[in-house]
């Protein structure tokens, strides 16, 4: 019987016309790499947290600047440390974008997490700032006025019965609980309500430029804290309009005076009270300032896309690291689309 004809051919270069083809479709990971200087990130990631010296041999570790693209692969896809372990065994153009690809020991789970707890907070805002600077020299600075606002990140809901919640307020730790079992309660994490719904989780403030949507300034804390506490933290004193845009939920007289005295021109909105409603011009002016301020929902939107925003880490030091690497991988991305779409600073 006559074999069946095939369209599968097989080529010793097989591997290396895949490439090709994936270079002739446009690898997303191919133009981050060639508008981000991550050897300037890796540097600045050395300089506050050094690699570690062993005074009596052993495995060296692996190079800063392939471990910070690996976080970044991990955070622009959402990926756990196990996933990202298999990832970059399975992936092609992750080994690529990490120079992985005549290495033979490729980091595992273990050295993924180790790395990212070793850096920490400290770590995370050495790239937060990096990017930050690359964005400066290329000459994308703050312009056209700040947009401040707030969002939530959720954490897996916690069950704690409420006389544990009780020991926990008085930092310690109920007696009941074992080792293993507190390992995985996440006590930092905080309840809050949203338009009548409960959220469990912490909260990342942002401070966008309204020229270009680049993140400026960042603010982490738990779900509970109100929005307008960060409001002061996240001001950036170096954009070129005095203008600053706000929903209503940072209304305040007092905050607009301080914005006034430090030169600012204060572009919140204006919420009704009791028996007081909003006249036809502040609707009006509600509606300007709500076209303008839509701008920093796009930021959001544009980090929800980059694997949801859903945090499984435990405690907010780790918390921290997270929201920060959110900011940092936009901005990152931010980046290459500004390049790429040949918007020119001015």
């Amino acid at each position: 019987m006559k074999k069946p004809r095939s369209a599968l051919k097989t080529d010793l270069f097989a591997a290396d016309q895949h490439r090709e083809k994936i270079d002739r479709l446009g690898d997303p990971l191919a133009e981050i790499n060639l508008h981000i200087d991550f050897s300037a990130l890796a540097a600045a990631v050395d300089q506050v947290a050094p690699r570690p010296v062993s005074s009596q041999g052993g495995r060296p570790p692996f190079p800063t600047e392939t471990m910070v693209r690996i976080l970044v692969l991990k955070r622009l896809y959402n990926l756990s440390d196990e996933q990202m372990e298999y990832q970059l065994l399975d992936r092609m153009s992750y080994q690529r974008f990490c120079g992985l690809t005549q290495i033979s020991n490729i980091p595992d789970r273990t050295t993924i997490w180790t790395f990212e707890n070793r850096i920490g907070e400290a770590g995370a805002r050495a790239l937060f700032d990096g990017v930050a600077d690359q964005l400066m020299r290329r000459g994308y600075i703050a312009r056209g006025g700040q947009i401040i606002d707030a969002t939530l990140v959720p954490a897996p809901k916690q069950r704690i019965r409420s006389h544990e919640k009780d020991i926990i307020e008085q930092q310690a730790t109920p007696a009941d609980w074992k080792p293993a079992q507190r390992r995985q309660k996440d006590v930092d994490a905080t309840w809050t309500k949203k338009h009548g719904k409960s959220h469990f989780g912490y909260k990342l403030s942002i401070n966008v430029d309204k020229r270009y949507k680049v993140i400026r300034a960042i603010e982490t804390s738990t779900a509970s804290v109100h929005d307008s506490r960060h409001f002061e933290q996240v001001l950036d004193p170096y954009n070129t309009s005095q203008n600053v845009y706000a929903d209503r939920g940072y209304a305040s007289q007092a905050r607009e005076a301080d914005l006034r005295q430090r030169g600012n021109r204060p572009e919140i909105q204006r919420k009704g009270a009791r028996n007081r409603p909003l006249s036809d011009c502040q609707k009006r002016r509600n509606h300007r300032i709500a076209k303008i301020r839509a701008r920093v929902e796009h930021v959001f939107g544009a980090i929800d896309q980059m694997g949801g925003m859903l945090i499984r880490t435990i405690g907010q030091a780790r918390a921290n690291v997270k929201m920060t690497l959110m900011a940092t991988c936009y901005n990152l991305k931010r980046l290459v689309y500004l390049r790429r779409a040949g918007i020119e600073a001015f």
